[in-house]
């Protein structure tokens, strides 16, 4: 059996930028999201609630969906996002970005808490 990757051209593109990076939290996300898509991860807002705090940044390379709450202000980069899960993370002041932009927006994470969450 043959292992092709993903068949998403512009996942690909966005595995080969993210391994270029420098940053070993790019890379894990690189190496994570090359894995299949079945296995990907889908996190629920309640569990972000669980493991953050105010003003933390959490990445999740997969989709977030929107079951529970969140009570507290986070940025949420992913690869994809339940329109529920967006409209919840905002209402509560939080903001949410794609892995593409934020691999142009956030340069280096210096004194911020990040965490990469999957299952």
């Amino acid at each position: 059996m043959k292992v092709t990757g993903s068949t998403n051209i512009m996942v690909r593109k966005l595995i080969r930028n993210l391994e270029k990076s420098k940053k070993p939290l790019w890379r894990k996300v690189a190496e994570e999201l090359s894995a299949s898509s079945r296995k990907r991860p889908y996190i629920n807002l309640y569990k972000i609630n669980k493991y953050t705090k105010t003003n933390d940044i959490v990445v999740v390379p997969g989709k977030v969906l929107g079951i529970g709450k969140l009570d507290h202000v986070v940025t949420v980069i992913a690869l994809d996002f339940s329109k529920s899960a967006i409209e919840k993370i905002r209402a509560s002041g939080g903001q949410t970005m794609s892995i593409y932009k934020a691999l142009e927006t956030f340069k280096d994470f210096k004194g911020k808490s990040v965490r990469l969450m999957k299952q």
